[in-house]
């Protein structure tokens, strides 16, 4: 951060209550992430206002020796109450750590940004917030330029794979593979899912009883690539056939910060 004093208009995608009291906040902005601290804040009026997903208008201060900017003010902007519901919170903070994970401090991009916004608008929004989940979860690391390989086995290189690769999160040919191949709207899914449209995805969700190899598959995926999204321990699919009507595929919620 080179200026001492800005204003920024962000999304709370991390929040930490420090034993002092002071609150360290991560924002996404348009111009990227933001990491400052409040302090004093949890006894404070910024309290209720840098909470997990608000949007808020900060104005912030940072002396040239200090690593984190200080919060002087900050106005709320706009609140998405529901995400408070166990069965969408959990996607919520699922979306916030993958855009913790992907966009780094001062990187520029106002289409992360805005497809942020968008992900947890659905989650909060929609009637099927697992299957935005799924979806918005692919356009973010599409826009992060790290995609599984789809059009070619990830071992082998044969053409069309149709398999899990359950160590990886790719796709598998059959001569690779240890494990059933994916339906065929899973395969749909998984091999146009980037490049489609988020519109067209949501129009074509994929059935419940899939959805779990799908998840299984997406965290394998990050954690091997990405790694940091600690959400997988909350947030964990159950095997096909144990689904909570609740939440779409048995995902375990969890609890509002």
């Amino acid at each position: 951060m080179k200026f001492r004093s800005a204003n920024r208009s962000g999304i709370v995608i991390r929040r930490r209550v420090m034993p002092s009291g002071d609150i360290i906040v991560t924002l996404l902005t348009p111009q990227g992430k933001l990491k400052a601290i409040a302090r004093g804040g949890v006894r404070g009026p910024l309290a209720s206002r840098l909470n997990l997903f608000h949007h808020v208008g900060v104005q912030v201060y940072q002396t040239p020796n200090n690593d984190l900017a200080t919060v002087k003010q900050a106005v709320l902007e706009g609140a998405l109450p529901s995400l408070a519901e166990p069965e969408r919170h959990a996607f919520a903070h699922l979306m916030a750590e993958f855009a913790d994970a992907l966009f780094q401090e001062g990187e520029f991009s106002e289409t992360a940004f805005e497809l942020f916004a968008a992900a947890l608008r659905g989650v909060a929004h929609q009637p099927d917030p697992e299957w935005v989940a799924l979806v918005m979860s692919y356009k973010l690391l599409g826009l992060a330029g790290i995609v599984p390989q789809t059009a070619r086995c990830a071992r082998c290189g044969a053409p069309d794979p149709e398999y899990p690769d359950p160590l990886g999160g790719q796709m598998l040919c059959a001569a690779c593979a240890s494990l059933p191949a994916y339906p065929p709207t899973s395969l749909d899914f998984l091999r146009g899912v980037v490049r489609r449209t988020v519109r067209a995805s949501m129009d074509a969700p994929v059935p419940l009883s899939e959805r779990p190899a799908l998840w299984r598959a997406l965290e394998r995926f990050v954690t091997v690539q990405v790694g940091g999204v600690h959400s997988w321990r909350q947030l964990v699919p159950s095997e096909p056939g144990a689904a909570d009507p609740a939440l779409g595929t048995g995902l375990q919620a969890i609890p509002p910060i």
